[in-house]
């Protein structure tokens, strides 16, 4: 399990951003706390969320998406096994 850090929340963004996802923090009213539109792959969080709750939500997306292992570097591989 990962401690919910910045430290940790960047590396989390970094598996998406390598995975050519972009995240977003945005004010909304989201009913789940963030809005992920699969076609254009685009992750939006509320942006009022603290380092836990950002880091949580990213992880969810995570275990739904199909990650490419190839894709990644060694530190985001390390960092994915781990979650």
């Amino acid at each position: 399990m990962l401690k919910y850090t910045n430290y940790t929340l960047k590396k989390l963004e970094t598996i998406f951003e390598e995975q050519e996802f972009t995240v977003r923090y945005e004010k909304g009213s989201f009913q789940s706390g963030y809005c992920w539109v699969k076609n254009q792959s685009i992750v939006i969080l509320n942006k009022f969320f603290d380092t836990e709750g950002r880091a949580g939500v990213l992880i969810e997306i995570l275990s739904q998406v199909e990650v490419n292992t190839e894709e990644l570097s060694e530190k985001s591989l390390k960092t994915f096994k781990i979650k």
